[in-house]
Parts: structure tokens; sequence; C-alpha cells
């Protein structure tokens, strides 16, 4: 089998034994799940560690929430959250670093800070973005959303979510590679929570595989989503086993290849124990 590989830069990710474990690290004020705790760059850094400790492969640092019904956050002060902290965690060098923005500007200082990857939950649709990421020969994710935060939730629709929603990945993918980056830098996310409804993100997640045969990784970011809440009646404090159920399904299935999780040490000890249990699979 020909192994799944990522490249981001300096760095070739391998795919193929078991999935990376991304932790999320916020440094906002207003995200849906931890908004506030780590909006202090030390606090930011010191939680930063604290996951590459606690197992994660990657970390994804964000500076603008992208909760449904959030509403931009101005240039300069994403800068200010975000350019510093990844600086800091970078020149540690321990793993590497994922930033989530929609700002070209924010995408190349945090490039030259010393991130690796560039998430898009637009799916790279401002040609500036794919300008940056080319340019930086950085590895991408490339995500499906419906509109943006503030409008995506307002009814969304779909004759078909797995099917459209896989279409609309297959030609980011497309256009990305026309546009100059490599399918090898290139990483797929199907927008679970992002212009979709219970039954659409359940789809999706019954039928990642047909996204998964597009022959890049998976990134699947399903962690106390509203969907869990809604399927087992929890708050958000108390999604972190439904997060959990979610990752393992879609790991043992080999159907999501990096798992952007709130619970590190959870999801680590999930991919290890199921790779460990798939290798004396006869």
């Amino acid at each position: 089998m020909t192994p799944l590989v990522w490249h981001l830069r300096d760095r070739a990710l391998d795919l193929s034994a078991r999935p990376l474990v991304m932790g999320i690290l916020n440094v906002t004020p207003d995200s849906f799940s931890d908004g506030g705790r780590f909006s202090d760059p030390a606090l930011a850094v010191a939680r930063g560690l604290q996951l590459i400790e606690q197992g994660a492969d990657v970390l994804d640092i964000g500076g603008e929430s992208t909760r449904p019904g959030a509403e931009p956050v101005p240039l300069d002060e994403e800068l200010r959250r975000v350019v510093p902290v990844v600086r800091e965690l970078a020149s540690r060098g321990a793993v590497p670093i994922s930033v989530d923005t929609l700002k070209p500007e924010v995408a190349r200082e945090a490039l030259a800070a010393g991130a690796h990857i560039l998430n898009d939950v637009s799916g790279f649709r401002d040609p500036r973005m794919i300008a940056v990421a080319r340019d930086a020969r950085c590895g991408v994710v490339a995500m499906h959303m419906r509109g943006d935060p503030a409008t995506m939730q307002h009814n969304p629709q779909y004759a078909d979510a797995a099917g459209e929603v896989t279409a609309y990945l297959e030609e980011r993918l497309r256009a990305l590679g026309e546009s100059g980056i490599p399918h090898e830098a290139i990483c797929l996310d199907p927008g679970i929570g992002f212009g979709k409804a219970l039954e659409h993100n359940l789809e999706l997640l019954a039928n990642l595989g047909a996204i998964a045969a597009l022959g890049r990784p998976v990134c699947l970011g399903a962690s106390r989503k509203g969907f869990i809440g809604a399927v087992c009646g929890r708050a958000l404090e108390h999604r972190d086993a439904g997060s959990l159920a979610v990752a393992c399904f879609a790991a043992a299935r080999g159907t999501a290849h990096v798992l952007r999780v709130h619970d590190v040490p959870a999801a680590r000890d999930a991919v290890l124990l199921l790779s460990a249990i798939d290798r004396h699979r006869r």
C-alpha cells in the first residue's frame, strides 16, 4: 500500500500507521468551547506546551472564532493574538504548527513566525490565500463550509450532503493543484458543523470514505460540536465522550487521518490502542 504522506514545508508526516492528533488552541475570547481561557499569550503558550506533552502531533492555533454566528475580528487584533504564540511555540520545534485563519495577512505573518500549515475554513476560496500557501510551500487544510461563520447555520439545505461535500472537496483539490499547490501538501476537511444540520453531519460521518477515496488525508473536526449534544442530550461541557466516539468511529474505519480535538490525551490513547489492535488483525 502506498504510504499516505502530508508534506508541510520542511517536514513530511506519515499518516499510514495511525491518525494524527491535532490539538486545538484557541487564542480568542469567544470560541464556542474554551473562549477566553487562553487569550493571554503566556497562557496560550503554556497550554500549547501542555498539549504537546499530552501527545498532540500537531497544534492548531486560531485567533478568530468560527463558531456559528461569529463576527469577523479586525486584522490587527488577530495578528496580535496569533503571531507571538506561533513564534514562541514554533521556536520549541516539537510539533508542526497549524494556523486557523481566513486572512491572507495573518497567514503570511504566521508562516514567517514558523507555522507549517494553513487551515482555511473557507476552503481557500480567496486567491490571495492560495498564493500565500503556494509561495511558502506549506501544508494546507481545505474545508467545506456553506456561507461564512456568521450565516452558515441559517437553514442549511442539501439534496445529498455527502455527495455535495465530496464533490466540492474534489473540486478544491483540483483547483489548488492547478494553482501550484502540490497534492501532497493538501488535507481535506468535510466541515462538520459548518453549514450543516444534524442529519447532514451524521450523513457525512457515515460516508467519509468517499472523501478519503480522493487520495488525500481527511481532517475531522467534530470535537464538542452541537450535533453531539443533540444526539446525546449533553451540554457543551459534557460532550467529550461523544467526541471520542466520533473520532474512534472514523479512525477505526480508516476514513479520518487527522483528528482535530480538544481532549488530546483521550484521543491519543484511542488512536494508539486502535492501531495496536489493528496490527494483530488476521
